[in-house]
Formats: structure tokens, sequence, C-alpha cells
């Protein structure tokens, strides 16, 4: 079985790493981001706000982050120490973001866990997934969550079989220094191996292995134009 420790080292910098045991499977870990704020005791930090940034519920924002003139962020969320948040970002709640991290312009994030280093600089959607150490999104990749038929997902494992999660909604597990670039699409339940890559435009499902990269070859088919 496929162990969260396969793809990610929890970061001591995060305070959570009692409900993200290595152990677990790694989708196991996404109930256990609610969970983990559910317990936090979140302190008052006094930053200075935004006037166009919209804050709601229990959240933590570092002081050292850089907080953006515009955006909206619902609580439970926390936000560690050095992130930058650029402008229009969205962040909808059970959300967590290591230190370092960047969740950008007009980026939407719900009930995921960034370790440390993450970039999501633009116009991304991050829903239900898992972004390693360091794990880098490209311009508008959309972690898709939800399949169409909506039943629960399944994910498939390196030895070439599937297992169900009982989850019926769950986006992209991104190990450490995992590189996703632009425009892809990760369809629910993918898996990206630590420091794997996917190249741009792609729609991508399954598990990619470690140190892998998925691309595809194509020759764009051109004419002249008649008038």
């Amino acid at each position: 079985m496929l162990r969260a420790s396969d793809l990610f080292e929890f970061p001591e910098s995060l305070p959570f790493a009692f409900h993200f045991s290595g152990e677990l499977a790694p989708w196991e870990w996404l109930p256990r981001i609610q969970q983990a704020l559910a317990e936090f005791d979140f302190p008052f930090t006094g930053i200075d706000c935004p006037a166009g940034l919209h804050i709601r519920g229990d959240v933590h924002i570092h002081p050292s982050v850089k907080l953006p003139p515009f955006g909206s962020i619902q609580g439970p969320v926390y936000i560690g120490e050095g992130c930058e948040l650029r402008p229009g970002v969205y962040i909808r709640g059970n959300v967590i973001a290591g230190k370092g991290s960047v969740l950008g312009n007009s980026c939407e994030f719900k009930n995921c866990l960034l370790l440390e280093g993450v970039q999501v600089p633009h116009f991304s959607y991050v829903g239900d997934s898992i972004l390693g150490n360091g794990a880098h999104l490209g311009a508008g990749v959309i972690c898709s969550n939800l399949r169409l038929d909506q039943a629960d997902i399944s994910v498939a494992l390196p030895d070439g079989s599937k297992h169900p999660t009982g989850l019926r909604k769950l986006g992209a597990l991104i190990g450490d220094r995992g590189e996703i670039g632009c425009n892809t699409v990760l369809n629910p339940g993918s898996i990206v191996g630590k420091r794997a890559i996917i190249m741009p435009s792609m729609a991508f499902r399954g598990n990619l292995a470690a140190n892998s990269i998925a691309y595809q070859k194509e020759r764009p088919l051109i004419a002249p134009r008649m008038d």
C-alpha cells in the first residue's frame, strides 16, 4: 500500500505533525486537515489587514506573511511563516499553508494542505489536495476533485492496481518537489511522485512514479488561410 511518507516529509515548522502520520495512506491525510484545524488554538496575531482583504472565521496568519491589497479568506485557515498571498487569492476553508509558500494571483484553495515552499503563483484551483514540499504548479493548473458522475474516487497504486478511497472529493496528491506544467488538468485522485514532472497542457490521470516525466509528443496541424 502506498504510504504518505512515500510522497511527503512532514515539515517541523508546521504544528500539526500529530495528525499527519507518514504511515497513513496519503489520501487519509485529507479529512485530517479539518480535524487538525478544529483542535488548533488560534492565537491573536494582530496583523495589519489591507482594506480590500476580507477575512472571516478562525484564521492564523503569521506576522511575516505578505498580504495582498484584495482577496478573500474564510476560516479555518493556517498561513505559516514567510508565505506570500497575492492579489485576488480566494481561500475558502480548511487550508494549511506551510512556511514560505505562495498562494497566488486569482487562485482558489479549499480543503488542502500545502507543505513548505509550495508555489501556486497564477490562476490555479487547488481543492481537496495535498502539495508536497517545494511542489510547483504552473499557471492555470487545475486539481480537479470531483468525478463527472460524482461517484467515490479510486486511486491508481504504483503496482497498477486500483484502491477505493471512500472519498467523493479528492484532487491531486503531489509529492515533494513535484512540477506541474501550465494549463494541466490533474483528474480526480491523481498521484504524482517525488520530483516527478508533468509537462504543460496535459489532462493527466493515474499514478506518476517518482523522478518520472509525463509528456505528450504531438505535432500541431497547420493549414494555409483560404481568404
